[in-house]
């Protein structure tokens, strides 16, 4: 599972998560920092990522188109990359058996 980090969340993330989500990456290292959520929603289809955010216009998209590519919307507010990666080390299993799921597009995490 890839995971496509949005720019409201830190690049070290990818980093940190590599041993659970190797193959992850960040809007910002894709030069997709200043592109709308079309451009960054066809990335994440195009390579096979799913799109992590705290932006609530890609829990929209995703209602609205489906996937691919697959959302996790994070419903945490402001708070430390530290706390982003313990949510998605402790919920790395539900999160791989999301990324499995044929029927599914949007898993929300607090």
């Amino acid at each position: 599972m890839k995971l496509l980090f949005d720019q409201n969340l830190s690049g070290n993330l990818v980093q940190r998560l590599s041993d659970l989500f190797p193959g992850s990456d960040h809007v910002k290292s894709l030069d997709l920092m200043m592109s709308d959520d079309g451009a960054i929603w066809r990335h994440a289809r195009d390579h096979g990522f799913t799109i992590i955010s705290k932006d609530s216009d890609f829990q929209q998209l995703s209602l609205v188109r489906g996937a691919p590519p697959k959302v996790v919307w994070l419903r945490v507010g402001n708070c430390p990359t530290s706390r982003i990666e313990n949510l998605l080390r402790d919920h790395s299993a539900e999160l791989h058996t999301f990324e499995a799921d044929a029927l599914q597009s949007l898993l929300v995490l607090s």
